[in-house]
């Protein structure tokens, strides 16, 4: 023990050496598997941010059971974070990887099938003993890590807690609060493995417990005892380095799509020079948007936390009646709640954005994992006839570019705006390059003028070139006017029953939406040719999977394009023209089937749909064979 103690009080530059047997790879993929109660989020978040910071591209994703604290050391309790990194551009999590770190038996069992054939395993042999190989569901006697059955894997075998008492041995901490910093004893042996510095997440640790330093102590101290047992234990048969990506100059930061969300709607009304206004109800996966705005009184941000969806909404369409930019950020039971309140902001006619971060449904369904079902619910999920835009991010870090276009369109047109994400955007992260806010689209809000005594009577409801009406902030001067649920009068806003004027209103605000088309990009070609036999069609989160698929696809000579959807309602001018130039097009979504019908509807195109329904992602493998099967 006292060894290790001395290779804990190395000088930090000790920590920055290489070994001679440093071996370089252009990625690397990585998950961290084990209990609920492990950690294994917060290590990987950390590795991650220090992946970021040393200058590597990335993408993760959090993948944790629903329940707040599943039976530990069972297969449903297992929690696992994965993640790519490398020198090259990276637009996945990765399909299989390279290294599962299995702190419990449960977690080896449940995602030794994710594993590449040769890849690592670094097992924590502690929690291999007969009562968690039991929880795990091995049978009686049955131990895979001296059965031989792991022979066509790299294992690393660690005794990771008792590794973590002995580091922290002379601390006076008792056992349990010992053991709770295994998870940092993992995390320095990867920063040995691929030469990785530790002063990222030391910097982290005593910000976080800036108010307990004896807990940011013993955790940088177990870290440290990861990464020199790493040095000096001699498991690995090298070590690994992976050079920076290159990237655009500039600033960047680590962000995820929660984050980004809500950024984007700060920029946006600072932008407009407005306020912004959230009210939300908590609910996974969309709670952080409305955490991460709280933070933002400075920017002049109000956030309120409301008794349910119904008052969430409506609190929102009160602040825009006032002039805010208002918000509203939730998942698809929330969405439903909010139906009533998103037909009263549109017949209002005011603008509001709603985030809606979608996960697997119906009901409760499958809380914490992704999935695309709400595109139904987004398009025509009203009473009424009440067309609304819809919008949808790609990744985590554009999640911050499509809150700002939702609100820039919704002040634009004076509609609610729906914004879709989904779980595995709102918790992946990566490198975002911090945008210079000179360089964002412009946004230009007017408000009704005041009026004076003897002008012309004030029509609420007239209408400028894009058919949007003028926002009247209450209190202006002549500008009273009569507000509610009820159909609005022609320009004059009055409550109207009148059958023509009923059909003369609906016919218009369907038209301004789709009137918007006009100012909207044309859709591109991501990838591949403008013309040919196939186009794979995506939406939403796919586009990473998508992008890597249709990349190999090409380099084999296959002929196939990919295109890429964000704007959704109005679908870009061009779509129908796209879609036509190929003989087939596919759509691959995580849902079971939802663009497809819409597609085919509207451009009358026999689609092909590949459907993924499983609360995870794709794999670019699984639309790499599709796009294989249908070039045949």
């Amino acid at each position: 023990m006292e060894e290790i103690i001395k290779m804990i009080e190395k000088s930090e530059n000790d920590i920055q050496k290489s070994s001679p047997e440093t071996l370089e790879k252009e990625t690397v993929s990585i998950l961290f598997a084990g209990d609920s109660g492990d950690g294994m989020q917060l290590t990987g978040n950390q590795f991650a941010a220090t992946s970021a910071e040393f200058g590597h591209d990335l993408n993760t994703f959090p993948n944790f059971p629903s329940e707040i604290r599943a039976p530990a050391g069972t297969i449903s309790g297992v929690s696992g974070f994965q993640m790519q990194f490398g020198s090259n551009a990276v637009y996945t999590p990765g399909d299989l990887f390279d290294v599962l770190v299995a702190m419990n038996a449960a977690a080896l069992k449940s995602k030794l099938k994710f594993l590449k054939k040769g890849g690592m395993i670094i097992a924590n042999v502690d929690n291999f003993d007969s009562k968690n190989l039991k929880l795990a569901g091995y049978a009686e006697g049955e131990n895979p890590l001296v059965d031989g059955s792991l022979g066509e894997y790299e294992l690393i075998e660690v005794n990771v807690i008792k590794q973590t008492r002995a580091a922290l041995a002379d601390s006076g901490m008792s056992p349990r609060v010992i053991d709770r910093s295994k998870n940092m004893y993992v995390l320095g042996l990867l920063y040995w493995l691929y030469n990785l510095p530790v002063e990222t997440t030391a910097k982290s640790l005593k910000e976080k417990f800036k108010n307990k330093p004896e807990i940011a102590d013993a955790n940088i101290r177990v870290i440290k005892a990861g990464y020199y047992y790493g040095e000096t234990c001699e498991l690995f048969n090298g070590r690994y380095d992976v050079k920076p990506a290159k990237m655009k100059p500039g600033k960047y930061r680590h962000i995820t799509g929660n984050v980004a969300s809500a950024m984007g709607l700060t920029a946006a009304a600072q932008k407009a020079g407005l306020e912004l206004f959230l009210g939300s109800y908590p609910i996974t996966p969309a709670t952080e948007i409305l955490a991460e705005l709280a933070n933002h009184k400075h920017f002049g941000v109000k956030t309120f936390q409301a008794e349910d969806e119904i008052g969430g909404v409506c609190t929102s369409i009160g602040a825009a009646y006032g002039g805010a930019l208002a918000a509203t950020n939730t998942s698809g039971p929330g969405l439903a709640l909010k139906a009533e309140g998103l037909g009263l902001a549109l017949i209002l006619e005011l603008p509001l954005v709603v985030i809606n971060v979608q996960r697997g449904g119906p009901s409760t369904g499958l809380p914490t994992k992704p999935e695309q079902s709400d595109l139904f619910m987004a398009m025509y999920g009203r009473h009424g006839d009440a067309p609304l835009p819809v919008i949808a991010a790609r990744s985590a870090t554009d999640c911050f570019d499509t809150a700002y276009e939702a609100s820039r369109i919704a002040l634009e047109i004076m509609s609610p705006v729906i914004c879709l994400t989904d779980g595995y955007l709102a918790f992946s992260s990566e490198p975002w390059l911090i945008p210079n806010p000179d360089d964002l689209p412009e946004i230009n809000v007017e408000f009704s003028k005041p009026r004076k005594p003897g002008d012309d009577p004030y029509l609420p409801y007239k209408r400028n070139e894009v058919l949007s009406r003028e926002w009247a902030k209450p209190g202006t001067p002549g500008i009273q006017h009569r507000i509610g649920g009820l159909e609005r009068g022609h320009e004059t806003g009055k409550p109207s029953h009148d059958p023509e004027n009923h059909q003369l209103m609906t016919k218009i605000r369907a038209e301004k939406v789709a009137k918007l088309a006009e100012r909207l990009p044309l859709q591109e070609i991501d990838n591949g040719p403008e013309k040919g036999k196939l186009l794979v069609l995506g939406w939403g989160s796919t586009y990473g999977a998508i992008r890597i698929a249709v990349e190999e696809a090409l380099a084999e000579g296959y002929d196939v394009a990919h295109a890429h959807l964000r704007y959704i309602n109005p679908f870009p001018r061009n779509l129908g023209e796209i879609l036509h130039n190929y003989d087939k097009i596919l759509i691959p979504e995580n849902n079971n089937g939802q663009m497809v019908h819409i597609i085919r509807d509207k451009f009358l195109i026999p689609a092909e749909s590949q459907t993924k329904i499983q609360g995870l992602p794709f794999r670019a493998v699984e639309i790499k064979n599709k796009i294989i099967e249908l070039s045949k």
